[in-house]
């Protein structure tokens, strides 16, 4: 009775341990699913003309459906359009400012004293004119000439008076050495939008992989679980029988049974929840609520042969994060460019044309004559001398851009050594992994042949049921293991690829 004791007590504790493995597994795979929700993931894509029902894919196929509809990349797509076409046309601070304008006023009282001064000359130009001429007359003839002059009068004031007809047309340039920087920035702004969009492509594909093969994870983890509660429900049929016969006693069928009947809420929870995570994943892709998502493919790893060194230098340099990092230092520096440029005089062309026409209601608008032009052409140098003072405005924001590029300067460095331990890190899971792997492997076919042998001897009547269910949970936990860790070089490979941005092998 001691030794069953025991044994019951070994059984349960095995059971545990199988139980709190699979545990381990469905919260890895629900880590990736979350995971991908914080990155947004991948955007909640569109859902267009997606036909509901049973969809099947790969995992190529699901990344490339991810892409597609990622409402995050949509909008990566706007963010970088502006900054290309902020950067293409940022020439255009050379183009002129052309204005034109027409303006049609009255004023409220004119001045009548330029009017008579003008008719006052007028008048005695007229005078001296008759009296030359009756000069003449008297020299020829003796007797005085006739004029036919007569006075202007003065005007009275009329409604037209009021009245002006202004125009205007100018042209107006401002040259300045810190456009060439301000341009520069811009296109350096650009190139970081660039990045970016790359980046976000990078986690989106990162995510989605991630994802799928912990999913498959799962599904793998609930077959063996399927395996085993038919296992299970065979031996308790077998044990009722045996049991009818009169073969074993009451206890050994009793102990089938509950073990049968405890194993069917696990496997009914652990199928809730990879149904509750495919629908997850498929209204992430985009596709419609109800659509049944069927993953097709293996967590089977490619093996590579990496070296961290090798890595780091060869590819350190175009990790993503380090390139938005120098490409932030460039356009700061650019920036500070311009500024220090915008200490030299900056020379601005100015041309206008100003034709005025005034009693507006009373001058022909058609002859030339009558219309006035007080338009200008101007160049001015214009040197800011505020500006060289050392507090002042100007100068302090160069000064805050040279702390700013320092600071880079240590995120820089700080980030170059992460990344080091990165890629060491993510190379001896990987080969650390891949050491699990082979020695499993090997593992499997022993613990398969002990969980033969026992189940042999447990038809035979010479062996236990816990015996036989120890070595059914030993071979469990031996195939878990294995995928487990399948999934741990996969994601280690996925990570190193996103890290380094490169491509280490292609999906299989």
């Amino acid at each position: 009775m001691e030794e069953m004791k025991r044994k019951m007590k070994r059984g349960r504790q095995e059971e545990q341990v199988y139980r709190e493995h699979v545990s381990s597994l469905q919260k890895k795979a629900a880590w990736c699913l979350k995971l991908l929700l914080l990155v947004s993931l991948i955007g909640l894509p569109l859902q267009e003309a997606v036909p509901q029902g049973q969809r099947t894919f790969t995992v190529d196929e699901a990344v490339a459906w991810a892409l597609e509809n990622s409402r995050t990349l949509k909008s990566a797509d706007i963010d970088l359009e502006i900054k290309r076409r902020t950067a293409q046309y940022a020439w255009n601070v050379f183009i002129p400012t052309v204005q034109a304008s027409g303006t049609l006023s009255r004023q409220n009282s004119i001045s009548m004293d330029s009017s008579k001064n003008m008719i006052d000359l007028s008048n005695a130009i007229g005078e001296m004119g008759v009296a030359m001429g009756n000069m003449g007359s008297l020299l020829t003839t003796g007797t005085p000439g006739t004029s036919v002059y007569h006075k202007i009068p003065y005007p009275d004031e009329t409604e037209s008076m009021h009245w002006a007809a202004v125009g205007n047309i100018g042209v107006s340039l401002n040259l300045s050495l810190a456009y060439i920087a301000q341009i520069q920035a811009a296109k350096a702004d650009y190139e970081g939008g660039r990045i970016s969009w790359e980046q976000s492509r990078r986690e989106t594909v990162t995510s989605v992989k991630k994802l799928f093969y912990g999913l498959l994870l799962q599904q793998e983890n609930i077959r063996l679980q399927e395996q085993s509660l038919e296992n299970a429900r065979k031996r308790n049929v077998q044990a009722r029988a045996n049991w009818d016969d009169g073969k074993v006693p009451e206890l050994s069928y009793l102990q089938a049974y509950v073990s049968y009947e405890n194993m069917k809420p696990a496997v009914a929870e652990a199928k809730r929840t990879l149904n509750q995570q495919l629908d997850t994943f498929a209204f992430l892709l985009g596709l419609p609520v109800g659509t049944k998502l069927t993953l097709s493919g293996s967590v089977e790893p490619s093996y590579v042969e990496l070296d961290a060194d090798t890595l780091i230098i060869e590819h350190g340099g175009q990790a993503l994060d380090i390139m938005s990092l120098m490409n932030t230092k460039l356009t700061l520096q650019h920036n500070l460019k311009a500024l220090n440029f915008s200490l030299a005089p900056a020379l601005a062309l100015n041309w206008g044309v100003q034709p005025m026409l005034t009693n507006a209601f009373d001058t022909n608008w058609f002859e030339a004559d009558n219309w006035k032009d007080s338009g200008s052409l101007s160049a001015t140098l214009a040197w800011n001398i505020t500006n060289l003072l050392p507090f002042s405005a100007t100068r302090l924001q160069a000064k805050e851009l040279k702390d700013n590029i320092r600071k880079l300067d240590i995120s820089l460095e700080t980030l170059r050594e992460n990344q080091k331990m990165q890629v060491r890190k993510a190379v001896d899971t990987m080969n650390s992994s891949r050491e699990q792997i082979e020695s499993m492997s090997r593992n499997i076919d022993l613990a398969q042949r002990s969980y033969r042998s026992m189940e042999q001897a447990y038809q035979a009547g010479t062996a236990e049921l816990l015996d036989l269910r120890d070595a059914e949970s030993q071979l469990n936990q031996t195939k878990l293991g294995l995928l487990n860790q399948k999934f741990n070089y996969i994601s280690a490979l996925l990570d190193l690829e996103q890290l380094l941005n490169i491509e280490l092998l292609e999906t299989q």
